[in-house]
């Protein structure tokens, strides 16, 4: 916590504590909804945050609660009378309302439609209807509409009665009789133009466009290629049904990346806070993965169990014995390298299925200066320092290890770079494959590479 934060946290306790109304108002005026919300999750009591909830003024109220966590806002829906509830819902976004939905119990989802106005209702079902992951769950069906026809002059006055409770009023969407979206004009565009000039004239009938149904995640990421603020939403028809704001593709990608990493670290997605989990819902996440990952591991000691006879009857036995783990996890390591790097760039849209051929040659181009630099250094290590305090390394040895150690390096970032595209081919998510799956293949294959090498040569 910044110490300008700390220093917000301490007038608002201060004044709340003081009953010094007035000056908290003014306080709470100044400050990002973000951070009284933070405020009121952290340093009051569920009685106290009530109270506090009430002393905001009307207009700062509703963004205040959007950003609170869904275990608080629920807390507050339970306290509210009805006028307060339908004061709060009605004065947010319908966006914002349905995301709270989303969090809430059936009871409480119940009060809310009960208290919002009949069309807010009507559009919020509406919305609720989408898939959860689409396009159409994350829009908001309040945006400024314009008519080809109409002047500047015209437009700014429609802006003026009706852009009090949109979303955004910078970007506005061309719209024919159907509803139909013919282009999209923006606020400066029309300020830098004429008064009776058409709106037709200055639009820009070239506009990027998204689907109800398509995935959430391409949403966000067009907003990361073209540096939109929003982005019209279409059904089949082309009919305009609703925007997506930039705000909404900032949580998709936070949401995402977040659920990428969880399966990478071979855990099952969990979209509450850490400190808001459970015992059982952490154990519920993880343990699935480990007992998948301890049975595969059963892999490396039947090929260990399988090459033990061999391997003891070597003069060496018990020196490469010794080195299996290094083997293991240099080859785990430049495995997790490549599939991370890959996953990252299918996530992004920078690869598809198709480059597979260019993305297997450029890591096997870099493995092999990687794995050979790798392997040098190992050689010199094995051969004048190991041997000062290890009996039994010789320069064959030496070359084994470090020759296995190459080909373990080439294996891992070919298996690193094939699993997370040959998944995606799949229709599977590469970021499951990124970790457990990788880990358990390489180990093996290092075995047996590893295994048949030191028998053959030694």
């Amino acid at each position: 916590m910044t110490e300008e934060l700390q220093t917000l946290y301490e007038r608002l306790q201060f004044y709340f504590e003081t009953r010094k109304f007035a000056d908290l108002r003014i306080t709470v005026l100044d400050s990002e909804p973000a951070d009284v919300a933070v405020f009121m999750e952290t340093n009051l009591c569920p009685n106290d945050r009530l109270k506090f909830f009430r002393l905001l003024p009307k207009e700062l109220a509703s963004d205040v609660f959007v950003e609170t966590d869904a275990d608080i806002q629920e807390e507050l829906i339970r306290a509210f009378t009805d006028k307060e509830l339908k004061e709060v819902i009605d004065d947010m976004f319908l966006d914002d309302t349905v995301d709270v939905i989303e969090e809430m119990p059936a009871n409480v989802v119940k009060r809310i439609l009960k208290n919002a106005d009949p069309e807010n209702r009507k559009q919020i079902n509406q919305l609720l209807e989408y898939p959860v992951d689409s396009a159409g769950s994350i829009m908001t069906t309040e945006y400024v509409s314009l008519s080809a026809s109409m002047t500047v002059e015209s437009a700014f006055d429609k802006i003026r009665k009706t852009g009090v409770n949109k979303e955004t009023v910078y970007t506005c969407y061309v719209t024919d009789r159907k509803k139909r979206l013919v282009g999209v004009v923006t606020v400066r565009d029309m300020l830098l133009a004429e008064k009776d000039e058409l709106v037709a004239h200055i639009m820009d009938s070239s506009v990027k466009t998204v689907e109800t149904l398509e995935d959430k995640e391409q949403v966000a990421l067009k907003f990361s290629k073209y540096d939109y603020l929003a982005l019209p939403v279409i059904d089949k028809e082309g009919c305009l049904v609703g925007i997506v704001t930039v705000d909404d593709a900032v949580d998709v990608i936070q949401e995402e990346a977040t659920e990428d990493i969880q399966k990478m670290a071979a855990m099952l997605p969990n979209e509450k806070p850490y400190l808001k989990q459970s015992i059982f819902s952490i154990w519920k996440a993880r343990v699935p993965w480990l007992l998948l990952l301890m049975i595969s591991a059963t892999f490396t000691s039947m090929i260990l169990s399988s090459f033990e006879g061999k391997l003891s009857a070597l003069a060496s036995g018990a020196v490469l014995y010794a080195f299996i783990p290094m083997l293991m996890g240099t080859a785990g390591n430049a495995g997790g390298q490549t599939s991370v790097t890959v996953i990252r760039a299918l996530a992004l849209g920078e690869v598809e299925f198709k480059d597979a051929f260019k993305v297997v040659l450029k890591e096997l181009l870099s493995a092999l200066i990687l794995g050979l630099t790798v392997a040098i250094v190992c050689f010199l290590k094995l051969y004048f320092i190991d041997t000062l305090y290890t009996d039994g390394i010789d320069v064959k040895v030496a070359l084994v290890i470090s020759g296995v150690l190459l080909c373990a390096i080439l294996m891992a970032k070919t298996v690193g770079c094939l699993l997370p595209l040959l998944a995606k081919k799949c229709k599977l998510d590469p970021a499951v494959v990124a970790s457990p799956f990788m880990t358990t293949i390489v180990d093996v294959l290092s075995l047996v590479i590893y295994c048949s090498v030191a028998i053959a040569v030694l």
